[in-house]
């Protein structure tokens, strides 16, 4: 169940509110001055701090013009012919009001910095030899097809692909809007139920491929130490081992410091594959920083939808019952062919409406 808290009596969020009218008012005035549109780097910060206010103000308007119609049709009661028309005025605007208070809470909670950012995914087949590497290709597959679904587009960085099928590792680019924010909760362990192709006693295996989602990292805001960096060049090879090309344009780059490795063989040029790695590279590092300073604070992190640690088991994927079920939130839906098809929607919406009840909560 849903609480709605009345704006009437929160004098500190109506102040809030008025703050940021009064700022976004300010950058409107100061956006048609000629110093600043002749000055394009001014004008794109101050554009976005306006954009950034702008959803936050409309649904305060909104709330307003709700309250005022309130006021207007109280006023109206007493008039014998409006009566009738202001009742179910007045009916209507009130059960308005509390949704609109609540979808100003959310807009006010405070916003990750990372969920305007496109991400870098990594897929690996883990318990379950064969199937644990299909089951991977088909988690590749749903998310590719979501991504398609979403208007983002999708771009292979690395892969190796399993002896039967699917990939034991494929780590791939995800650009478009809001991608984070979409696709933030989906690291760890997913599971998955059926009878494998090649189990012909027709038995149920369990089999598990892992998930890691990492925010893409502005190489100018992370220090990377070439002395730090072991970097192999070779010919790129494709599945069964033949090659690509015969050029050494496939790259792999090892961070000594931690020991992290990534590849990138995609593109016939070495330099864009090295471009490509150093990408990878450096999301990897900001996500092992950030994952240690999240279990630094141990009991918060515990209380988040999701750790984002891939041994955490998330999510069950039951082919003989046709359900999806996401252990985090308990939430299952009869629907499993859809979702692998990219229909991912519900489980998403599910899961950023417990994370921002939690938050809310002050959790």
């Amino acid at each position: 169940m849903v609480c709605f808290l009345s704006l009437k009596g929160d004098e500190f969020m109506n102040e809030r509110l008025e703050n940021i009218k009064n700022k976004y008012d300010e950058l409107t005035v100061e956006l048609t001055k000629p110093e600043v549109l002749s000055d394009f780097n001014k004008l794109k910060k101050l554009s976005k701090e306006q954009k950034d206010l702008e959803s936050i103000v409309l649904k305060y308007q909104e709330y307003q013009r709700c309250e005022q119609d309130i006021k207007d049709a109280k006023e109206l009661l007493n008039d014998p012919e409006m009566h009738d028309f202001a009742n179910e005025e007045l009916t209507q605007k009130e059960i308005e009001l509390p949704k609109l208070e609540h979808e100003l809470e959310l807009l006010l909670l405070p916003k990750d910095p990372n969920d305007e950012k496109n991400i870098i995914m990594e897929i690996r087949g883990a318990a379950g030899g064969d199937e644990a590497n299909i089951f991977a290709g088909d988690l590749f597959r749903m998310y590719s097809r979501y991504a398609e679904k979403q208007g983002w587009t999708l771009e292979v960085l690395h892969e190796i692909e399993g002896a039967a099928g699917g990939y034991s590792q494929i780590e791939c680019l995800i650009k478009g809007d809001n991608v984070y924010s979409k696709l933030k909760f989906e690291s760890g362990s997913h599971r998955v139920q059926r009878v494998p192709e090649t189990e012909s006693g027709g038995r149920v295996h369990t089999s598990t491929a892992t998930v890691v989602v990492m925010p893409e990292v502005d190489l100018e805001t992370i220090e990377i130490k070439e002395t730090d960096l072991k970097v192999d060049v070779y010919h790129s090879s494709g599945a069964g081992g033949q090659s690509v090309n015969t050029s050494n344009s496939a790259v792999r780059i090892t961070h000594l410091p931690t020991n992290t490795v990534v590849t990138c063989q995609i593109e016939r040029s070495q330099l864009k594959n090295k471009e490509k790695a150093m990408q990878m590279l450096a999301a990897k590092l900001h996500d092992e920083a950030e994952n240690k300073l999240a279990m630094e604070v141990g009991a918060e992190r515990k209380s988040k939808v999701g750790t984002g640690d891939r041994s955490e088991k998330i999510r069950t994927y039951n082919y003989p019952q046709n359900r999806v079920t996401d252990h985090r939130i308990n939430f299952s839906i009869m629907e499993l062919d859809k979702v692998m098809e990219g229909n991912l929607e519900p489980v998403i919406e599910a899961l950023i409406t417990e994370d921002q009840r939690l938050k809310l909560e002050g959790k």
